[in-house]
């Protein structure tokens, strides 16, 4: 199991290799995540939660995760106008 980690994030760099981020799921809903490069990070639609991705290793652990506060950001926008 070291070994194919160990494959698959060698040459992940600042993102991640199309296989690994095909395996890995939200660790709270089970669903797909999605790559974004801009924050290097891990997104969860489902739940809108980010994690990160440090030295080429996503921190998938629950805690680690940080709400997306973009509806937040909207909502602000709608209520200055």
């Amino acid at each position: 199991m070291v070994r194919i980690s160990g494959a698959l994030l060698k040459d992940a760099g600042s993102g991640l290799t199309k296989t690994l981020s095909e395996i890995l799921v939200c660790p709270l809903t089970k669903q797909p995540l999605r790559y974004c490069e801009a924050s290097n990070s891990l997104i969860s639609d489902t739940i809108g939660v980010s994690f990160p991705i440090k030295g080429g290793i996503p921190c998938l652990v629950p805690r680690d995760g940080r709400i997306i506060e973009t509806d937040d950001a909207l909502k602000r926008e709608d209520r200055e106008k």
